[in-house]
């Protein structure tokens, strides 16, 4: 095969792996030299805190991402700059004499911004710029109605993403074969240290292991127990979910992967596997949605819902810094959200119960938790994001009735019956029975007591009434849906 370029440059941005990876595949195909880039971008990391565990798994992939390149070809290896992508990238071309930066799909507003803006500046030295899908199965207008129109439901867009599904769709994109394309550069001299980014160790689980190799580990086992995820992936304390969702955010997992295993082994009759292809198709739904619906990234994707007078001043505020700190007097809610600043993890139930509480008990603005979790969820995924927390709003696309709204003790003795999980973050509760913890207030005295919980010392009174809390918001939402 003729090679079209000379030289490219390959931009890993959240594709952090070589094996089946679209635009390096491409790149290797195409040139005879393929040099590699990441850039630390101070666009995104300035207004990060100092100790971030997205930055600690982002330095831990790049360094495993080095040492694969590496080992595909010797001397090969990963360029790393800190900066502003936006001016690095066509420095770095101009530099290295490239007729092409390569690198694949991001579909967040900002990023097309920055890709836009580079375009620009590399077409000023006639360097192409292009990019490959890689993130998702089906993007962008991949999936449309009958009538050439962008999906809002889920289960319709569902069942057009699997009559679409053929094997081609899932195949790999082989890297090795071509890798002697790789190029060496005394540019590529490892990875800077955090602290030389000026950043510190956040403490990552262990369990998340580094790059692609850690995703696979993740992956392996899950598979073992995969024919049980239907049941298990609704209480926090049992081990159902796969975890591998910070490995698909920074791509060092590849999509195709995890939906080919998932697919033959719904082929096979596992329901498990079914049900967690169909969690994998949620997400191609939410990046369609975004690529069709930016606006919903910053507002209510059904406007009406926009003119929502939530709570404000400097009530709302305590009740948001006691959402935030896991001090509602709710223990589930609580346990929740101790989980996500503790570890940079909450379970998905969990996530649900806690953002319709903060929209439907404290009656806050869905952006508030959106913008809270996005700061602290390892795993933080923008359009995923925003799409969980429009439907615990009522405001997305396909979101659950605005008039549901989740009971935090039922769900609470429901998922979490023996209260296992709850003990496992508030473990000044783990002497109250089951019939007691999940509503610590509406016990005697006397039992509390007993425990060594004394309400208000040890663990906090509730900040709101459910059922108050309940009433309210059904007046909130109906005023504008009597107006809509």
């Amino acid at each position: 095969m003729e090679k079209k370029f000379k030289r490219v440059l390959l931009w890993f941005r959240r594709d952090l792996r070589v094996a089946d990876q679209a635009a390096l595949h491409h790149a290797l195909k195409s040139a005879e030299q393929v040099f590699c880039v990441f850039v630390l971008d101070r666009d995104i990391l300035d207004g990060l805190p100092r100790a971030d565990r997205r930055v600690e798994f982002i330095w831990a992939a790049l360094n495993a991402l080095d040492a694969d390149l590496r080992g595909l070809k010797p001397g090969a290896g990963l360029i790393v700059r800190h900066g502003h992508a936006g001016d690095l990238i066509p420095q770095l071309a101009a530099e290295l004499k490239v007729q092409a930066v390569l690198c694949n799909h991001d579909d967040e507003p900002a990023a097309l911004a920055r890709d836009a803006l580079v375009a620009q500046r590399l077409g000023s030295f006639a360097c192409d710029f292009k990019s490959f899908k890689d993130h998702v199965i089906f993007e962008r207008s991949e999936v449309l109605t009958a009538v050439g129109k962008p999906y809002s439901v889920f289960t319709p867009y569902k069942n057009a993403w699997l009559r679409k599904l053929e094997p081609f769709y899932l195949l790999a994109y082989p890297v090795a074969p071509y890798a002697d394309a790789l190029a060496t550069s005394p540019l590529a001299t490892g990875v800077p240290g955090l602290a030389e980014i000026g950043f510190e160790a956040a403490g990552l689980s262990p369990h998340l292991g580094a790059g692609s190799a850690g995703a696979q580990d993740l992956l392996d086992e899950f598979l073992q127990r995969i024919d049980r995820y239907d049941d298990n992936r609704n209480f926090p304390s049992v081990k159902g979910p796969s975890y591998l969702s910070v490995h698909l955010r920074f791509g060092t997992v590849s999509i195709r992967q995890l939906a080919m295993a998932a697919w033959q082994r719904m082929q096979a009759g596992q329901h498990g596997a079914e049900v967690w292809l169909s969690e994998l198709i949620w997400r191609d739904f939410y990046h369609q949605i975004m690529h069709h619906h930016p606006h919903a990234m910053s507002s209510a994707f059904r406007p009406e819902y926009d003119a929502i007078i939530w709570e404000q001043g400097p009530a709302a505020d305590r009740l948001f810094d006691a959402w935030c700190a896991g001090a509602t007097g709710y223990p589930l809610v609580d346990a929740a959200m101790l989980q996500l600043n503790q570890t940079g993890y909450m379970h998905n139930r969990l996530r649900m119960v806690t953002a319709c509480f903060l929209i439907k008990d404290l009656g806050l603005d869905w952006r508030r938790g959106e913008a809270y979790f996005a700061e602290k969820l390892l795993d933080f995924d923008l359009a995923a994001n925003n799409g969980g927390w429009q439907w615990a709003a009522s405001s997305g696309c396909d979101a659950q009735p605005y008039f549901r709204i989740f009971n935090p003790v039922t769900q609470s003795e429901k998922f979490d019956a023996e209260g296992k999980f709850i003990k496992r973050y508030l473990p000044q509760l783990a002497k109250l029975p089951p019939k007691l913890i999940h509503a610590p207030w509406s016990a005697k005295p006397l039992d509390l007591q007993a425990c060594g919980v004394l309400l208000g010392r040890d663990y906090p009174l509730p900040i709101v009434r459910h059922d108050e809390a309940r009433t309210a918001t059904l007046a909130r939402y109906g005023a504008v849906k009597n107006k809509a």
